[in-house]
């Protein structure tokens, strides 16, 4: 087994009651599977023993693509790709309703579940079931008023449903993390309340905002619109809040009007 990387953000899941409770969380057989860094393959054995139709892994480390390539080369069934996730070209998959697995570097992984929600929608995925350090877990599925609520809860709840959730002992990988991890299972939402033509722009007004979380949204606010006051009475946003204070909605709404001004 080769060294662990930690710039590559490197605790494989070992736990095979854990393993089990992830792989049986859906229904796979026939089904199309995606495993982001699927590393020594604990995980993805279980999968490939559910006889999906098709399994695509993507790993960066040269190294387990190896191991993995070798190990599964006999599989009519799957595919491995020797590339980054975050610069991999997910438009090039043109199936439908595949499943999405990932047990992701803590690093990187708010960067990881922002690129499955910023694509052409809808997506060619119907699940994703990904494993994030519990601190951002608890950011994704915050709620407002709450001081874990942040852009990747706004950004996520935007286009994603959170199903379920539950919490993985830092015991159950190796190597030992020093933090607990927690799985959260999400599906595409089929119906967008909000007409946000370009999700980077919901993207820059959560950064505006939460540049100074801690102060009165009226500067950032003003950052925004010129007649940032009469935005605000339009949509009834109090100006003395704070950037968690707000609701979800009311950043979908304050986007939709930036987009429409812009025009």
């Amino acid at each position: 087994m080769p060294n662990f990387k930690k710039s590559l953000g490197q605790n494989f899941l070992i736990d095979k009651n854990i393993i089990n409770k992830i792989s049986s969380l859906e229904n796979i057989e026939d089904q199309i599977i995606f495993e982001i860094g699927p590393g020594s393959g604990n995980l993805t054995s279980a999968l490939i023993k559910k006889k999906p139709k098709k399994i695509f892994l993507i790993e960066k480390d040269r190294r387990f693509y190896e191991i993995l390539n070798k190990k599964y080369k006999t599989n009519n069934n799957y595919k491995i790709f020797n590339e980054d996730i975050l610069g991999y070209n997910l438009a090039k998959h043109k199936c439908k309703n595949a499943i999405v697995f990932g047990n992701l570097p803590y690093n990187i992984s708010t960067q990881i579940l922002a690129k499955f929600i910023n694509i052409e929608w809808p997506p060619f995925y119907k699940k994703i079931i990904f494993m994030f350090q519990k601190e951002v877990a608890n950011r994704i599925t915050a709620k407002s008023g709450s001081k874990e609520f942040s852009r990747i809860t706004i950004l996520s709840n935007y286009r994603l449903e959170i199903l379920d959730k539950f919490d993985v002992s830092k015991n159950s990988f190796f190597p030992s993390p020093k933090v607990d991890s927690t799985v959260v299972i999400f599906k595409p939402k089929n119906k967008i309340n909000y007409k946000i033509s370009n999700i980077k722009n919901l993207e820059k007004i959560t950064q505006i905002l939460f540049s100074n979380k801690r102060k009165m949204i009226n500067k950032s606010f003003a950052k925004i619109f010129n007649n940032y006051k009469e935005v605000a009475d339009k949509f009834e946003i109090n100006l003395k809040l704070r950037p968690s204070e707000l609701s979800c909605r009311d950043y979908y709404k304050i986007t939709e009007y930036y987009e429409r001004i812009q025009d």
